[in-house]
């Protein structure tokens, strides 16, 4: 994850630095372009997190002095998935000493793995301040970019093409959102609660012969809402999975040793789309996220009516394994 840091602006972190590069840098005269930006179309920031003017100790242990910078940003993020882990760790041992199901309480190993935290921190972010009534999803600040634009006003808001905003990612880091977001445990697909995450894989049929070719409709995974969604409230979704790379392992010891590289396997395409309940093809889907070119695909919709609604994953094209591990996290106002 490529995280931002973010300035204080009366007292809140509410605005992304100046300092801060973005998906779209301007290139440094005497530095390397590529060094600088993205490989392709795909964007980089995922979330951005408190790293302008912070009061740090110097190394000498006594000094007090600002400092600014991602170097300062990153850490929040790996803080707060360390509170996440021991959550889910003790969640995981209460279901162990009760000899309850794990699928019943809702808690397993999953907990743990790294897609996860990626995709409730990614989806818990702020965006818009929240005025009370929850439409917002309780954020507690709306976020803005160097240009003074919010997550509303980007093209990220604009097309299903492009998950994240250059500058914003998909928002600011917020701790005890991410909690919330974390807390109600693994939901597998079928019903679910408004506010959830699973980890799950989705995968092609075994039999890919020319007698039995790709049915048009891709393998998918279908998330139904328990309650009917509230109109003009939003819905935040947020899907992640791995790019797959290889070792060029030149010694066969395992490991990665000086000199070695690795080689792009490229990246198999999902999906997410935000559907009615009892649609079944994709074109009757009201919003979706569908990047060819990003390992995550996020939704943040303003609900049109009241009704029920699905979050639906397909894996819609692959470019390496059959099988697609993924992790997808969920926040939506029941009526």
């Amino acid at each position: 994850m490529v995280i931002a840091n973010s300035m204080s602006v009366n007292g809140r972190f509410t605005r992304v630095d100046f300092s801060s590069l973005g998906s779209e840098p301007t290139v440094v005269p005497g530095r390397d372009p590529s060094s600088e930006s993205n490989v392709g179309a795909r964007r980089s920031v995922a979330l951005v997190a408190p790293g302008s003017n912070l009061q740090t100790i110097t190394p000498d242990g006594e000094t007090a002095a600002p400092a600014s910078g991602t170097s300062f940003a990153a850490p929040h993020v790996a803080a707060t998935v360390a509170l996440l882990q021991e959550f889910g760790d003790r969640s995981i041992r209460e279901v162990v000493q009760s000899s309850r199901d794990p699928q019943e309480t809702h808690w397993g190993l999953d907990a743990r793995h790294q897609l996860v935290m990626k995709a409730v921190l990614m989806n818990s972010a702020d965006k818009i301040e929240d005025n009370g009534n929850g439409l917002h999803l309780g954020m507690t600040r709306t976020l803005r970019s160097p240009r003074n634009r919010t997550w509303l006003e980007s093209d990220a808001y604009e097309s299903t093409h492009l998950p994240l905003d250059a500058d914003l990612g998909t928002g600011h880091l917020n701790a005890f959102r991410a909690y919330q977001q974390f807390s109600p445990g693994q939901w597998q697909p079928g019903r679910i609660p408004a506010i959830g995450w699973d980890y799950r894989t989705v995968s092609l049929p075994t039999d890919r012969s020319e007698q039995a070719p790709r049915q048009h409709t891709a393998p998918y995974r279908d998330y139904f809402f328990d309650a009917p969604l509230k109109r003009e409230s939003f819905i935040s979704a947020t899907l992640a999975w791995d790019r797959v790379v290889d070792l060029q392992d030149q010694n066969n010891n395992g490991q990665y040793d000086v000199g070695e590289s690795f080689v792009d396997r490229h990246l198999n395409d999902l999906n997410l789309y935000l559907m009615p309940a009892l649609a079944n093809d994709i074109s009757e889907a009201i919003w979706a996220s569908n990047s060819p070119v990003d390992s995550v695909e996020h939704i943040f919709f303003q609900i049109p009516q009241t009704g029920q609604y699905k979050l639906r994953v397909v894996f819609d094209e692959q470019v390496n394994e059959p099988i697609q591990p993924y992790a997808l996290a969920w926040w939506s106002v029941e009526e």
